[in-house]
């Protein structure tokens, strides 16, 4: 940290033993839950309810198998909790980074492996319902832009299919554009979201590391290279869909109004690539709020960036709102009618479980923990008296403690902004990430297929763990490789 400064940006260590009971109590409700979810669905699939999900509360189908992607899996998890783990803790950064997307694109890629260059990979995007159905028919795009929302709609000659229809003309956009550079067809496709989708690797720890959290930053990176939701970034569209919001909160992050211009030009583009993202919003916001400086700027820049985007579809033809409402009723056409809320909006979750992985409910207990004791340590400070100076933290990682102790000892209120800092990346990250998949769970617009949907969000909670304690990230990573492999080897995933 920087001589002077006031605030801490980066958080301290957790000092909770590595075997905490409580830990132990939260991963037996994910259990729980998840066996409930998964019989439960078999029940209501047996009786013909229109789940829509065979394997629910996953969409995918029961298919034990192997493939020659299985011992390259096995390798790149046995490489990344080996040397890996310890590698990242003194590792220079760019090395690290570079090492990291490559190793995340090698998990990716082999898991989709897994099921075989065809299957896998060639022809998971090329069904009548995904985009490259509809590539082959984008011959004006100005003119494609302008009549978008009257093919929303379904039941009529010329309706989208049915990923076109649900999202705004970004998604189809990206793939008319591989198309148009020479990277038409499924297997370009598909290499392009894995390829983008691994970038959270590389967007999540400079994030953390721009908001002044670097050792958190190196604690997190390998639970996003051994993601079990890269069986999903592997390969749809919603690989593209996480790393395009994860680099625009990125460069919100980093100093400086150009990149925050970028960053906002980036966040609009993600709102024209799923109506969901507006539920990025949360996360934009927690992302300003703990910038050490230029928040203001970074706002404007921001906010124009975004709407510099909206405005530039809209002059294009299509109207954003517009194509929001037609899609809710496009919603309610298909599948969506059928699959019953009062079992989707629990049963999401446990699909949430197996996307963001086991470590997921005790890193959010223990930043929930850490929340807790940062905001009565900075309440009592913000009790005491002003000090004639201003006081120094000490350098990141000293304990919450002697944070607490040393803002006591100055006697320095602290404004209420001030305390929301004080908190730090790894407990307001991963609450906005959780606001917004609970906002979406509610809206009942998020019936099943969220272990893909909600990756966006899910590579942000899993910022919390940073908060478990060293001794047993390797095991909790070992958790997440397992809960992937598993995932992948069971079953036949769709996008």
């Amino acid at each position: 940290m920087r001589p002077g400064a006031t605030l801490p940006r980066s958080p301290a260590p957790d000092r909770a033993p590595a075997r905490d009971r409580g830990d132990v109590v939260v991963l037996a409700v994910e259990a729980a839950l998840l066996a409930a979810a998964v019989a439960v669905g078999a029940v209501l699939n047996h009786r013909g309810v229109g789940l829509h999900a065979d394997a629910a509360p996953l969409y995918a189908t029961w298919r034990p198998h192997l493939g020659w992607g299985t011992p390259a899996a096995l390798l790149v998890a046995g490489v990344v909790l080996g040397p890996g783990l310890r590698w990242a803790r003194t590792a220079r950064w760019g090395p690290l980074l570079g090492a990291g997307y490559l190793a995340a694109v090698a998990w990716t890629l082999a898991l989709a492996l897994v099921d075989g260059w065809s299957a896998g990979l060639t022809r998971r995007l090329t069904p009548q319902a995904e985009y490259l159905h509809e590539v082959p028919g984008v011959t004006d795009v100005r003119r494609m832009l302008a009549g978008f929302t009257d093919r929303i709609l379904d039941f009529q000659p010329d309706s989208w299919s049915t990923h076109t229809a649900g999202h705004p003309p970004g998604a189809l956009l990206f793939f008319v554009g591989l198309d148009r550079v020479g990277l038409g067809g499924g297997t370009a496709a598909a290499l392009a979201c894995v390829l983008v989708g691994a970038s959270i690797v590389v967007s999540v720890p400079l994030a953390l590391r721009a908001l002044g959290a670097g050792e958190a930053a190196r604690a997190v990176l390998p639970f996003l290279v051994l993601l079990p939701g890269a069986v999903w970034v592997g390969a749809s569209a919603d690989g593209v869909f996480t790393g395009v919001v994860a680099a625009g909160l990125a460069l919100l992050a980093v100093r400086g109004p150009a990149t925050a211009l970028a960053g906002g030009l980036l966040l609009g583009v993600a709102l024209h690539l799923s109506y969901g993202f507006v539920l990025v919003g949360p996360l934009a916001l927690a992302v300003l709020a703990l910038r050490p400086s230029g928040r203001r700027g970074a706002l404007l820049a921001g906010a124009a960036g975004v709407s510099a985007v909206v405005v530039a579809f809209t002059l294009a033809g299509f109207h954003w709102w517009q194509g929001y409402d037609r899609v809710v009723e496009r919603y309610y056409q298909g599948w969506a009618a059928d699959r019953p809320y009062g079992y989707w909006v629990w049963a999401n979750l446990a699909a949430l479980l197996l996307s963001a992985g086991p470590v997921v409910g005790p890193a959010l207990r223990r930043t929930l923990l850490a929340a807790r004791a940062g905001w009565r340590g900075t309440a009592r400070a913000g009790a005491a008296e002003p000090a004639a100076s201003a006081p120094t933290v000490g350098a990141p990682g000293r304990g919450a403690g002697r944070l607490v102790g040393g803002l006591l000892a100055h006697r320095r209120p602290v404004a209420p902004a001030s305390r929301v800092r004080l908190l730090g990346p790894t407990v307001l990250l991963p609450a906005a990430a959780a606001l917004a998949v609970i906002g979406a769970d509610l809206s009942g617009m998020s019936k099943a297929e969220v272990e893909r949907i909600w990756l966006p969000f899910v590579v942000w909670l899993l910022v919390a763990a940073a908060h478990l304690p060293a001794p047993a990230r390797r095991w909790w990573l070992a958790g997440q490789a397992l809960t992937a492999l598993a995932v992948n080897h069971l079953l036949f995933t769709v996008s």
